[in-house]
């Protein structure tokens, strides 16, 4: 009874669920589904701000509707509802002139999951001074559980920042690629447009690779790569937690 009525919710095509006795029963149903609709559609846009300012809350509202209705909600728990619309904005043939606004989803998403990450205290940025340099490139590191990476062939920080108050709004003269570092050290959020090589850096070693492995991986992309100026930026953004798995608070 519950998939039933749950399913007919976002499924105008769907015959009422067996049991309802009003005699408007589809009247009734049918607001109730579109008081369901709009909220989801709301905790979208709650979600993605950025999105909704750049297509506009008119066509939000219409593609969000049609989203909720294919993906609903796996659980009651709407804060990370959408994890799947950047991928469909891909492919939705109304927003093909937008070919970078799955990668704002992507951004947003990420702040997400950077907001409500677990915590964590960030080594200071002194400690890097009691690292021996001889040492430096066969350490690993342990990022901060925050640290979210994305990388796009669009200048999507830059486009995000416009469309959420934090840069005025204007044209875009370079259409670069850029990569971006999620964060929140210290409960305070940050977005990062990274240097060439640092999110190459960086997903090495989320994936376990020592600092020297992960330079050098860095190195194949770019022909050149600081890596001690890449760790002193780390310690600097809060980026580090631990290093060789051992705490050194």
């Amino acid at each position: 009874m519950q998939t039933e009525f749950a399913a007919a919710l976002l499924d105008a095509d769907r015959r009422l669920p067996a049991g309802l006795l009003a005699s408007d029963t589809a009247e009734r149903f049918a607001v109730y589904r579109n008081n369901v609709v709009h909220g989801l559609s709301r905790a979208l846009a709650a979600g993605f701000p950025a999105v909704e300012s750049i297509v506009g809350a008119e066509f939000f509202a219409a593609m969000a509707a049609i989203y909720v209705r294919i993906s609903p909600p796996p659980s009651p728990v709407l804060l990370e509802y959408g994890t799947t619309l950047p991928d469909f904005l891909a492919r939705f043939e109304p927003a093909a002139g937008l070919p970078y606004l799955a990668d704002v989803a992507r951004l947003e998403l990420a702040y997400t999951r950077a907001y409500h990450a677990a915590d964590a205290p960030p080594l200071p940025a002194d400690r890097l001074g009691s690292i021996a340099p001889a040492r430096i490139s066969t350490l690993r590191v342990t990022l901060h559980p925050s640290l979210q990476i994305l990388r796009s062939a669009f200048p999507v920080a830059t486009i995000w920042a416009m469309n959420t108050g934090r840069m005025l709004l204007g044209e875009i003269a370079d259409w670069s690629a850029q990569d971006m570092l999620v964060l929140r050290p210290h409960y305070e959020m940050t977005v990062i447009t990274l240097a060439s090589g640092e999110a190459a850096f960086l997903l090495q070693l989320q994936a376990g690779a020592t600092l020297g492995d992960a330079a050098a991986m860095a190195m194949q992309e770019t022909g050149s790569f600081d890596l001690a100026g890449a760790l002193a930026a780390l310690f600097l953004r809060g980026a580090i937690v631990a290093v060789n798995d051992q705490d050194l608070s």
